[in-house]
């Protein structure tokens, strides 16, 4: 039996069901099996991002504009898609359950892409001259399901993945919260390294070896990652699924609105209704304490005479813990929506970045032709690089500095990343310029495009490890993947913008005859739509800066409110003193 002393505060469990002890569970012992499954995840998605256009075009015989589309599309729909994930995970799954589950359908999804690729019946003929088959319904629906599994497999993995490593330290014991951060940055490392083989070692596979080693080496690691998660199960910390957090938002707004409609109104916080139990109503999670703001919403926890705190449906009172949940999602929202235009930025990484670099000179020595594909490994290697000197040298000497333990606030992390990249975005502005100046002579080496991506690279590296422990540390304990989906689907929505914003560029500039944006890169004007990507994220820098300038997070608010919290009843009507004094150690 161990002592209470090293046992978990965070609500966490072991894989028997009882409180899970600090000393045989999580931590660095458990976060590795969750980092690898991350890793070959993240491979698999790159290698098929940055080889699919070509596949579409080279085997299925797609145009070029349509399967940049199609791409597109699916990378959106696999971010988007995390809300589900987290939906499932948080109400019913589990985080550890839904990344199993998920995986397997990834795999599967991989496993139908490398068959498409091996089986000849499953893609179009050969071209023959100028005379290219068109694929069947049959083996563009085969294809589009393989693709649709993948997309459904990483809309269930992502969101849960990264707070399934954070529950594995407790956020009440300081050493594993600070070890809680470091994982975040080693989180991301991870991120990158995947990536990094994605568009490197895959690409060369498929160069060499063709498309079925191209998808094939992805998918047995896919597999095999399935078993590697599996293997740490018994030193993992898991979180009870807490049930439906849309269908408690939901009810938490109708009961305020009915009372509202009704007159009724918030006289006194002890009014407000709580449960004396120790835990919360919502199962496997703790109580949150009163906040002031967003006031409308305590009607729904208001008692009325028609109430029977035992025996009320949740649909006609809700506790003080139901509405702070509402309350902790929407206090995150600004920040959420003064984030996503730097998602559109983030987009070009595998389009017109890409794009560039197949008209400069590509060649590494005399021998090796750098593929397009792989371009992006500037902006993965700088994940690689200054993760480990942020973390190892930066971060203790921003502490020392700041006193935070994290070195910076997570908002102020994730506004170094949005100011980064409007100079990103200026970088590969002024060398798509340059570029169009120098074509009729010598080819620019696509080492120029370094900086662009470097600067790129930095605001990611800054701005979604930083989300990463905003939307963590925020979320309550029955929001913690719909939280980081939240952030997740930042990127899907990002790249679904992008094609918005090419299509309205396209049509007010011109068309693909005479616009800036046209068929042949050198005949266009990417160098304009860069800047007008730098505008956008200027201008969404000033905003995020009013946006986080007033931001008053969880533990701000509820200490705000400390008087209030003090005064506070168990019941809601008339606490006695002891119930007073008990709630609060609790």
């Amino acid at each position: 039996m161990s002592p209470p002393g090293n046992l978990v505060t965070n609500g966490s469990v072991d894989i028997h069901g009882h409180t899970a002890d600090k000393s045989t569970t999580g931590g660095w012992k458990a976060s590795p099996f969750i980092i690898v499954n991350e890793v070959a995840e993240r491979m698999a998605f790159y290698a098929i991002a940055v080889n699919m256009v070509a596949y579409l075009v080279r085997e299925m015989h797609q145009s070029l504009p349509d399967a940049a589309t199609h791409v597109n599309d699916w990378v959106g729909a696999a971010f988007v898609l995390t809300i589900l994930g987290a939906f499932l995970a948080d109400a019913y799954l589990g985080r550890f359950l839904t990344i199993v589950i998920f995986t397997l359908i990834y795999s599967l999804g991989m496993i139908m892409l490398t068959l498409s690729a091996a089986i000849s019946n499953l893609r179009p003929p050969p071209c023959t001259g100028k005379q290219c088959p068109q694929a069947t319904t049959k083996q563009t629906t085969f294809l589009y399901i393989s693709l649709a599994l993948i997309a459904l497999g990483t809309g269930g993995i992502k969101p849960c993945v990264s707070s399934f490593g954070a529950d594995q330290f407790d956020e009440n014991d300081e050493k594993e919260a600070q070890k809680k951060y470091s994982f975040f940055n080693w989180f991301f490392f991870a991120i990158n390294m995947g990536v990094l083989m994605g568009i490197t070692l895959m690409v060369y596979v498929e160069v060499k070896k063709g498309w079925v080693w191209g998808f094939g080496v992805p998918t047995a690691s896919t597999v095999m990652s399935v078993v590697v998660l599996v293997a740490g199960a018994p030193v993992y910390r898991y979180q009870k699924a807490t049930g439906s957090a849309l269908s408690r938002f939901v009810q938490v707004v109708v009961v305020a609105w009915r009372n509202h409609w009704k007159g009724v109104g918030v006289v006194r916080v002890e009014e407000l209704y709580e449960v004396k139990t120790r835990e919360s109503v919502i199962v496997g999670a703790r109580k949150l304490g009163h906040t002031s703001q967003y006031s409308f919403l305590d009607k729904a926890a208001v008692i009325t005479d028609l109430h029977d705190p035992q025996n009320t449906s949740k649909w006609r009172l809700c506790t003080v813990t139901q509405v702070e949940e509402l309350k902790s999602f929407i206090r995150v929202l600004p920040i959420w929506a003064s984030t996503i235009a730097l998602s559109i930025s983030f987009a070009q990484l595998s389009t017109f970045f890409i794009t560039q670099s197949t008209t400069m000179d590509r060649k590494l020595g005399n021998h090796f032709l750098i593929p397009p594909g792989s371009v992006a490994v500037f902006a993965a290697l700088n994940g690689l690089l200054l993760v480990p000197l942020y973390e190892s040298i930066v971060v203790p000497i921003l502490r020392r500095i700041t006193g935070h333990r994290r070195g910076i606030t997570s908002l102020q992390r994730i506004g170094v990343g949005l100011f980064i990249s409007i100079f990103a975005m200026a970088s590969a502005a002024i060398i798509e310029s340059k570029r169009r100046h120098n074509q009729d002579s010598l080819k620019m080496t696509v080492f120029w495009l370094l900086p662009q991506f470097f600067l790129i690279g930095s605001a990611e590296i800054f701005t979604y490890v930083g989300q990463l422990e905003f939307f963590y540390d925020e979320a309550t304990d029955g929001t913690r993947s719909l939280s980081s989906a939240m952030f997740l689907s930042e990127i899907g929505i990002g790249s679904w913008l992008s094609t918005a914003l090419v299509k309205i560029i396209e049509r007010v500039t011109g068309g693909v005859e005479k616009g800036w944006l046209r068929n042949s890169l050198n005949v266009s004007r990417l160098d304009k739509f860069y800047w007008v990507l730098c505008a956008i994220n200027a201008v969404n820098f000033v905003v995020y800066v009013f946006v986080a300038m007033v931001y008053r997070g969880r533990e701000e608010s509820h200490a705000n409110d400390a008087k209030v919290v003090d005064e506070f009843s168990v019941v809601g009507r008339g606490g006695d003193e002891e119930e007073l004094e008990t709630k609060w150690d609790n």
